[in-house]
């Protein structure tokens, strides 16, 4: 019975950790198309696969579009936030290629806290 509880306590240990990486603030500062970042800013393809560490990071195998609509800013420029189909999440801007830009000027907003929450390690997805 022991050794049941010390597996259950070692599981909630791990699942609080993940839970409070997952919620880690990634920048204070983002770019994107316009004040509310709904506009969509570039198309860009994969030129790599990408695997997240969690569920707030778009997963791509090379080729892929993506669909950018953020770019964080000031601490943290490689990342930018994007959709595929209807995944949604952060990835490198290093592991893509623009393909067309799709506004004239780019905004800066602060994050919402909100935006870097991972649920349930599912994915966010866009309806």
């Amino acid at each position: 019975m022991s050794r049941i509880l010390d597996q259950r306590i070692l599981l909630l240990v791990i699942s609080f950790s993940a839970s409070v990486q997952s919620t880690k603030v990634l920048s204070e500062w983002k770019k994107c198309g316009d004040p509310e970042c709904e506009k969509a800013m570039s198309r860009v393809q994969a030129t790599a696969d990408y695997l997240g560490p969690d569920c707030r990071y778009l997963n791509f195998k090379t080729g892929e579009e993506i669909i950018v609509y953020s770019k964080l800013s000031r601490e943290n420029e490689n990342l930018w936030t994007g959709s595929k189909g209807k995944d949604f999440g952060y990835f490198p801007r290093d592991a893509v290629k623009v393909e067309e830009v799709l506004i004239g000027e780019e905004v800066e907003v602060l994050n919402k806290e909100t935006d870097f929450l991972c649920l349930h390690e599912e994915k966010y997805t866009s309806e």
